[in-house]
């Protein structure tokens, strides 16, 4: 069995955040492309973005407890709202930005959300439609304001804006949001993660703050990360899948994110990236296997032969990390041609590196989730090389279901975005 000894200075997501930027200032933490740039944001911007929000929650009467929603896209934002809320003792549930309007309503009602943040004004639309049906809701913040500049309305305010209240706010009362990160104890609400509702109306899975940290203690003790790996981010942040792989993980190790354009060019994006672990549901990596298949297919006679016995020895390397056993030298050096002559150039194709252990593929169910547990309750969890690893407590309880960098020219150190 595997236990995990948590120091209280990083016993909930805002106190490891916060530690986090501390110690790696002006390191890149997370990378979005803007007009075809990638842009980079240091761990101390991210740390000033947060703050900033934070600040600006606090200063519109945000409480310990309650409960922010996020209605957006997978982006860098979504990442620095949900901080921020963390950050202030509050409990963030996310929302696919594919939800209708009635979605919404339900969503918000039943996790009773106070702050609602919207990307854009096709997701502000769907709150404006049902609001009236939502007395808890005291505010709309929106990412994105093109298209609304002439919106009038006190119930709604721009990210910027709110951000330029935490500032004013953050001169004046210092240690407000350091005193808040106090606040909130280990086994208290984190988060909120709903199911698809396909049986029914979706249900909240309640998520702890030592639930995630627990999570990530364990995922990188099979799969060690630090601040030399890129990861990328596509799947929507609400899933629990992208919530862990694509911010808390990387938070708790290092690794950089970098927040793919859009699904349609994660095949793009990776061959630019080059990421050293990826996280996916199978039907990303099966588009990536039909590709290879197609290109076998169109290949010469010889070509398929030497792929055939290239991808047998590259299996029979993947059985031995599987039981634990040491590769021999004969498949080693079997292996090192393997890699040479074949493997590498699909590798490189794919965008996945040709150097190194190379990357880590993590495959989840299209149906992932979480089952019910309760607190303390030891679970045996599957580790990408199929090695059994007994994690205690459970990743998750109360649920009820649920390297490389990237070429100079195309990377920008980005600053914190202007205020409107």
């Amino acid at each position: 069995m595997q236990t995990f000894e948590i120091p209280a200075s990083e016993n909930t997501v805002p106190k490891m955040f916060w530690q986090r930027v501390a110690a790696r200032r002006e390191m890149v933490a997370l990378r979005q492309k803007d007009f075809g740039i990638w842009k980079a944001m240091t761990w101390t911007e991210l740390g000033d973005v947060a703050r900033d929000i934070g600040c600006g929650m606090l200063s519109l009467g945000y409480e310990p407890g309650e409960v922010v929603s996020i209605l957006s896209n997978t982006n860098k934002e979504w990442i620095w709202c949900d901080l921020a809320a963390l950050s202030c003792g509050g409990v963030v549930s996310g929302i696919y930005p594919t939800d209708a309007a009635n979605q919404v309503e339900y969503l918000c009602s039943d996790s009773k959300t106070v702050f609602l943040f919207a990307e854009d004004e096709e997701q502000l639309d769907k709150a404006l439609d049902v609001r009236g049906k939502l007395p808890d809701l005291r505010k709309i913040i929106v990412f994105d304001m093109e298209g609304l500049r002439d919106l009038s309305d006190p119930q709604i305010i721009s990210l910027d804006a709110l951000r330029a209240l935490g500032r004013e706010f953050h001169a004046k009362n210092p240690n407000a949001l350091k005193e808040r990160i106090e606040v909130r104890k280990p086994e208290e609400l984190a988060i909120l993660v709903y199911t698809s509702g396909t049986t029914g109306r979706p249900k909240g899975a309640m998520i702890s703050h030592h639930n995630i940290l627990v999570t990530c203690h364990a995922f990188t003790s099979f799969i060690p990360q630090d601040e030399t790996d890129e990861r990328m981010a596509f799947l929507p942040l609400c899933h629990i899948a992208e919530r862990m792989g694509g911010e808390y993980f990387p938070i708790f190790c290092g690794a950089k994110v970098n927040f793919v354009e859009n699904p349609e060019t994660v095949p793009e994006n990776i061959r630019e990236i080059q990421p050293t672990t990826a996280t996916a549901v199978p039907r990303v990596w099966e588009k990536f296997y039909s590709s290879v298949m197609i290109r076998i297919k169109e290949s010469t006679k010889l070509q398929q032969f030497a792929y055939a016995k290239s991808i047998g020895v590259g299996m029979a390397v993947a059985k031995c990390y599987e039981e634990g056993r040491p590769v021999d030298a004969a498949l080693a050096v079997k292996f090192w041609f393997a890699r040479a002559l074949v493997l590498n150039n699909i590798r490189r194709n794919l965008g996945v590196g040709i150097g190194g252990g190379g990357v880590g593929l993590i495959r989840l169910p299209d149906n992932y989730q979480y089952k019910d547990a309760q607190p303390n309750q030891v679970v045996t969890a599957k580790t990408p090389f199929g090695t059994p690893a007994e994690v205690e407590p459970m990743p998750l309880a109360e649920a009820r279901r649920p390297q490389r960098q990237l070429p100079a020219k195309q990377v920008q150190k980005g600053k914190s975005p202007p205020i409107q």
